[in-house]
């Protein structure tokens, strides 16, 4: 009777567990997808407005714009903590805005067409890759591992094709990141749900959901910037 009362008790517990599992990553989701709607209206805005692109790109403010987007994720890592709820939201959305405008540039540079397109394959991916992370048995961990050595030998690869411009180098930087962010997609979901074991039933429980959104945000961003170079078509 006692065994019959602790197998029911764990039940319960797992089912409860499992529950706001399931609500914590939708709220990571629901914020990485606000993220997502409010960098492409943003991008699609600046790219109708040929004063604004041309204020930005040709000039010294595109360094900016390309680099504010890391200065909101270091001071978004930073200080998390210490912030309000509203104020880690607030970062976060200003965060996707700054990102839509660096991206602004897809629209001018690719059609319509090819945009939705390579959209709903970066869609489908994530999404296959994500619920993979999520459900796998399979301790991610040492793949991750391999994977962030990969991202770090892609940015350094980035930075000296800046100065090579070699569009062989181009190609393969593009194909390895594909690959890398498909990996990372996978690598971070199964993260993100590990974290919330740690911090369920805290405060910092919803601010660590928006962390978790921008983790998954970029790594959708970047898998849709590689996936541009082979599927996009340019105008």
């Amino acid at each position: 009777m006692v065994e019959i009362k602790q197998n029911a008790y764990a039940q319960s517990q797992s089912t409860v567990i499992d529950q706001g599992l399931r609500e914590y990553m939708m709220k990571v989701y629901n914020y990485m997808t606000s993220g997502l709607a409010i960098s492409g209206l943003v991008a699609w805005g600046f790219s109708k407005s040929p004063a604004l692109m041309g204020a930005i790109y040709g000039t010294g403010l595109q360094w900016i714009v390309m680099l504010a987007p890391l200065g909101f994720i270091f001071f978004l890592g930073a200080r998390l903590q210490k912030m309000s709820l509203s104020a880690a939201q607030m970062t976060f959305w200003a965060f996707s805005a700054v990102m839509g405008i660096s991206l602004s540039y897809i629209f001018v540079v690719y059609t319509g067409m090819s945009i939705a397109r390579v959209f709903f394959i970066t869609c489908g991916t994530f999404a296959g890759m994500s619920i993979y992370g999520y459900t796998t048995k399979r301790d991610l961990t040492k793949l991750g591992s391999f994977l962030i050595m990969g991202l770090i030998g892609i940015i350094i690869a980035s930075i000296v094709n800046i100065f090579m411009q070699s569009s062989a180098m181009h190609f393969v930087i593009s194909a390895i990141g594909v690959l890398v962010f498909v990996g990372l997609t996978a690598y971070d979901t199964q993260r993100i749900k590990s974290t919330y074991h740690q911090v369920a039933g805290t405060n910092f429980a919803q601010k660590a959901a928006i962390m978790g959104a921008l983790t998954l945000y970029l790594d959708f961003i970047n898998l849709f910037v590689m996936l541009m170079q082979f599927f996009g078509q340019r105008r």
